[in-house]
């Protein structure tokens, strides 16, 4: 890593591509997926979805598309957690990775609960399961950078009147609290009025990298960032729709200052 580092953002959707006519028949083709981070040449890469959800729970060890990933992309080390696994799982995304050209350390993960809000999906009254925070710490050109990942229940798809119950948002925003020294936190935030969200973590003194483009080809919703604290400095960033998700790629460029 040189005077700068680059960071890549991307929630892959377990690998399903982009069909525009039929976006939820569209194929899984990991190899895309694969080929969309390696394009980038990121140095830190944060992954939301590597697996797919299963109903009843069920999850895959070894998890599949880590390992994939872990095996294509080489000169990374890599760090990947599950969810608690839950009956009530639907066959959606889940699990998070962080992957870096530095050696990861100090990982964490922490289960991030969902409220007991009901829905309906496919005839049957469900509630969500909980959610997923992950960290670890690394080094930039010898100065220590904690980086987060997360993804957090999108409660404007259970109809919940828009407004979010506090919980999950403020214990993300705790562990960023009481991270000392340079720290980033990327994340499918699942926020679709995204203005409170870059408030509540600005005040807090987290900024976003930018909260003007589209990330998510389904609505035209800002739902995914890359937030820093004040040790770093973001010099340019870019929002690149790809066909390896409904999912568009966040990658930006930082500084310490």
């Amino acid at each position: 890593m040189g005077a700068t580092f680059r960071v890549l953002q991307f929630n892959m959707q377990f690998g399903q591509s982009w069909d525009d006519a039929y976006p939820d028949h569209a194929p899984i083709n990991l190899d895309l997926t694969i080929a969309e981070i390696r394009a980038h040449d990121a140095d830190i890469v944060l992954l939301q979805e590597v697996e797919q959800g299963w109903p009843g729970g069920a999850q895959t060890e070894p998890p599949p598309n880590f390992m994939r990933l872990r095996g294509a992309l080489s000169g990374y080390e890599g760090y990947f957690a599950y969810p608690k696994s839950d009956p009530r799982e639907l066959p959606f995304g889940i699990g998070l990775a962080i992957f870096s050209r530095t050696p990861l350390t100090e990982r964490l993960r922490v289960d991030v609960p969902s409220p007991p809000l009901e829905f309906e999906f496919k005839g049957r009254t469900m509630t969500p399961t909980d959610r997923l925070l992950i960290g670890a710490t690394t080094t930039v050109g010898r100065r220590r950078l904690r980086v987060f990942n997360t993804h957090l229940l999108a409660f404007f798809m259970l109809k919940a009147g828009g407004v979010e119950p506090p919980g999950q948002r403020e214990l993300v925003l705790a562990r960023l609290e009481a991270s000392e020294g340079p720290t980033l936190l990327g994340g499918d935030f699942n926020v679709s009025r995204h203005r409170s969200l870059v408030r509540q973590f600005s005040r807090a003194g987290f900024r976003t990298v930018q909260s003007r483009r589209i990330t998510w080809r389904r609505r035209p919703y800002v739902l995914d960032h890359l937030f820093y604290s004040r040790h770093l400095k973001p010099v340019r960033h870019a929002v690149k729709p790809t066909p390896a998700s409904d999912h568009h790629v966040l990658v930006a460029e930082f500084e310490f200052t």
